[in-house]
């Protein structure tokens, strides 16, 4: 059995992109591929349990192709608030060290490939003894580390995180940049490739950076806040590539309405909402799409606007706050891939594909 062991070199480098881009991508080459988050610091609640929100995404995956997996083997271990004291008061490194490898063992069965994602770079987990390095040499996997764009700062840390695995004598495989800007891609490409090279590290892929992995859905906004669903439910999974705040006159807005906007006025702006319902109402401007509308000050319209909104598909929400506070929260959400984020998923699949070198991954497995 193979195993890839993906980690990075700071946070939101995008390691659930790779690997779901792997996986894809892997599983015409590998009959049976089975995914593992031994530690996970994101977490939701599932049937009771704190689970990964990553192995949320990649366990409805699996589910598309047929295959069921316990969603707490996929993360068996959540650092919910507290763990990290918890354990610095009575530590039990032997209690997870078991629960990892007990997960490993049962989704590992059978299966030809696992890829195994890390959580943060090579020392995270270091205060309760499971750092990334040590992770991967307990499951014997193999090391590919993902940095964001650039060169010196990646070059840098890349070789910092090298020699922590090197440390636990885990072998790097080679590693990925990941999220460079398309207008420097051809330079970074070129030169983090010589630089890394003198390192004898092996570049593995570089990927551009895709602006569309960065749009939030409506859904994720309104699972994320205590915004209120007042209508358009089937218009959740838009994504959101601009956010227009009401605060200028209808005409002058219109200039700002492009393709998946979501406009944050005040419940009493009536006529931002109509502008905005004009521009979904006039499907000649193809270029114009409302992804959503969120009310601030817990203000709502005349009902006969309400009515009209109703006809369409465009989602509404509710929010207590004011305007500046609800457009300050939308913006600095974390946004991950979801498992109904069907666009997404897609093109992560294909810029894998064009960009990593499988091939090269498969050869020094």
């Amino acid at each position: 059995m193979k195993k890839i062991f993906l980690a990075a070199t700071k946070q939101n480098s995008g390691k659930t992109t790779v690997a779901l881009g792997l996986i894809f991508n892997l599983k015409e080459r590998f009959k049976k591929i089975g995914f593992i988050k031994p530690i996970g610091q994101r977490y939701l609640e599932e049937g009771g349990d704190k689970v990964d929100e990553d192995s949320v995404l990649m366990e409805r995956f699996f589910e598309s192709l047929g295959i069921r997996y316990a969603l707490k083997d996929m993360s068996p271990i959540a650092v919910e608030k507290g763990f990290t004291e918890r354990f610095i008061l009575n530590p039990d490194k032997q209690r997870l060290t078991s629960l990892i490898k007990k997960s490993f063992s049962r989704i590992a069965k059978d299966k030809d490939l696992m890829v195994i994602e890390g959580t943060g770079h090579a020392a995270v987990g270091s205060v309760f003894d499971h750092s990334n390095a040590y992770v991967a040499k307990l499951l014997g996997a193999k090391v590919i580390l993902i940095s964001s764009g650039g060169i010196g700062r990646p070059i840098d840390e890349i070789v910092l995180n090298k020699s922590l695995f090197e440390k636990e004598k885990v072998q790097l495989l080679g590693v990925i940049i990941n999220k460079v800007l398309p207008e420097k891609f051809p330079r970074v490409n070129r030169m983090i490739r010589r630089g890394l090279e003198r390192k004898g590290i092996d570049v593995l892929g570089v990927i551009p950076y895709l602006p569309l992995l960065s749009y939030p859905s409506v859904e994720q906004i309104l699972d994320e806040t205590n915004f209120k669903l007042l209508s358009g439910r089937e218009g959740l999974n838009n994504l959101v590539k601009k956010i227009v705040v009401g605060a200028m006159e209808p005409h002058n807005a219109l200039n700002y309405f492009v393709d998946r906007t979501l406009l944050i006025t005040p419940g009493d702006r009536e006529d931002m909402i109509l502008a905005s319902l004009g521009c979904y109402f006039a499907r000649s401007a193809k270029e114009v799409h409302i992804s959503g509308i969120v009310l601030t000050g817990n203000l709502l319209p005349h009902k006969t606007i309400m009515n009209l909104v109703k006809q369409t598909k465009i989602p509404i929400l509710l929010a207590e706050g004011d305007t500046y506070s609800v457009a300050s929260c939308i913006h600095d959400l974390m946004v991950k891939i979801r498992p109904k984020d069907k666009e997404k998923i897609e093109a992560v699949k294909r810029i894998i594909n064009k960009h990593v070198d499988l091939d090269r991954i498969i050869k020094k497995l």
